[in-house]
């Protein structure tokens, strides 16, 4: 470290904490990243599929450092194997295509590259950067500045900034350090595991299954992967069924109409974890301090897609705190609640929407009526027309 005061720290450098710390670093605010992980991107716990334009709308160079596989719609299937196919080659074929003059859809990354290249870019922007740094504690000094507690390594440290933002991810402890609600319902919390597979054919899409009988509560998915590889993977409210994601996925492989496609596949890693598919924080604010990204719950609660929404919030927070930090103004949580104004205008309030329409679905009890209520949201939300596009 080169000095002890920062206006900005953030810790936590995924898509959210990166994206925020580079554009804060662009236009010259001193910030200090850190993360509390030695290797970034890991344990991967999502698909890793991204829009085209979300990259595009933060300034993201496209490069094949972290692309693993170009993206140029969607399928949409429902329980017994009914399709709505999306693919922007055949609606857009003069625009949308493999072809050197046309472009994707979107990409599937490898989240490993992906966000050690968010962070180099932050880096080269400007910001001082710090792996394995945990963060443990903070407090305020006065109107415009608090001290954050870290330890790196086995040494602990102190420094202080104007804000402290935290990007830690879906439990955020520095949330609950402010005394934020934090905490997520089992009931929408699902439980994902997916297989990264060779011998399993993909066509440029991301597939998405539909229906109780495969993934109570979430979906299935074949997502390419690049290189010939393929994910199937699942989410699953555990509440919702008697048994966990590891039998539905070996469920959904051995039984479900793509088991053909699936009979010759190869398991190459395995990969899981938790996916929030609820509201975002109520509250995402306080004194000296904002949450971004997983922690401040900017995850879609159809898809649970959280990249794009990583990405925007991320945006979203850096020009909000470009504009207060210029104007030298205090940092108590009534300033800083200008941040979740500007972020429910650009993304949160589509969200909300979402939200309640997940929540309608789900707390019909016929299950016949249910799964075909997902199905025919998840095909309005991925088309062209959607409302929804930015989250």
């Amino acid at each position: 470290m080169s000095k002890q005061d920062y206006d900005v720290v953030i810790i936590g450098s995924g898509p959210a904490g990166a994206t925020t710390a580079r554009l804060l670093a662009q236009a010259n605010i001193n910030v200090l990243l850190v993360d509390k992980r030695q290797e970034l991107g890991a344990p991967v716990q999502c698909s890793g599929a991204v829009s085209r334009h979300a990259l595009e709308e933060v300034d993201i160079p496209i490069t094949d450092e972290f692309i693993q596989e170009p993206i140029y719609g969607f399928g949409i299937y429902d329980q017994s194997g009914a399709e709505t196919r999306i693919d922007y080659r055949t609606l857009k074929p003069d625009e949308y295509g493999p072809e050197a003059s046309k472009k994707p859809l979107g990409y599937v990354v490898d989240r490993r590259r992906f966000d050690r290249y968010l962070m180099t870019l932050a880096e080269r922007a400007g910001a001082e950067c710090m792996l394995k740094t945990e963060g443990l504690g903070y407090e305020s000094i006065d109107d415009q500045h608090c001290r954050v507690h870290l330890r790196h390594f086995r040494r602990d440290f102190s420094v202080t900034c104007r804000v402290l933002i935290g990007a830690d991810g879906l439990m955020s402890q520095v949330g609950k350090w402010a005394g934020l609600r934090t905490h997520i319902k089992i009931t929408e919390l699902a439980s994902c595991l997916q297989f990264v597979v060779d011998r399993v054919e993909t066509h440029g899409l991301l597939e998405i299954i539909t229906g109780h009988e495969w993934a109570p509560g979430g979906y299935a998915w074949v997502f390419p992967k690049g290189h010939g590889y393929a994910e199937i993977g699942l989410g699953v409210i555990p509440t919702m069924s008697n048994n966990d994601a590891q039998w539905h996925v070996k469920h959904f492989m051995e039984n479900s109409f793509f088991k053909e496609r699936f009979s010759d596949s190869r398991i190459l890693e395995i990969q899981g974890g938790g996916v929030p598919l609820a509201h975002p924080l109520r509250t995402q604010y306080a004194d000296h301090l904002l949450l971004v990204g997983d922690a401040a719950r900017h995850v879609n609660p159809i898809t649970g897609g959280g990249i794009h929404t990583a990405l925007s919030g991320g945006a979203v927070a850096a020009g909000f705190l470009q504009e207060l930090l210029a104007q030298n103004s205090p940092t108590r949580a009534d300033q800083m609640a200008g941040y979740q104004d500007a972020w429910l205008q650009e993304l949160g309030n589509k969200m909300w929407k979402l939200y309640d329409v997940k929540t309608d679905i789900f707390r019909e009890r016929d299950i016949y009526t249910r799964d075909q209520k997902l199905y025919e949201t998840m095909s309005s939300y991925f088309s062209p027309e959607s409302e929804y596009k930015k989250i």
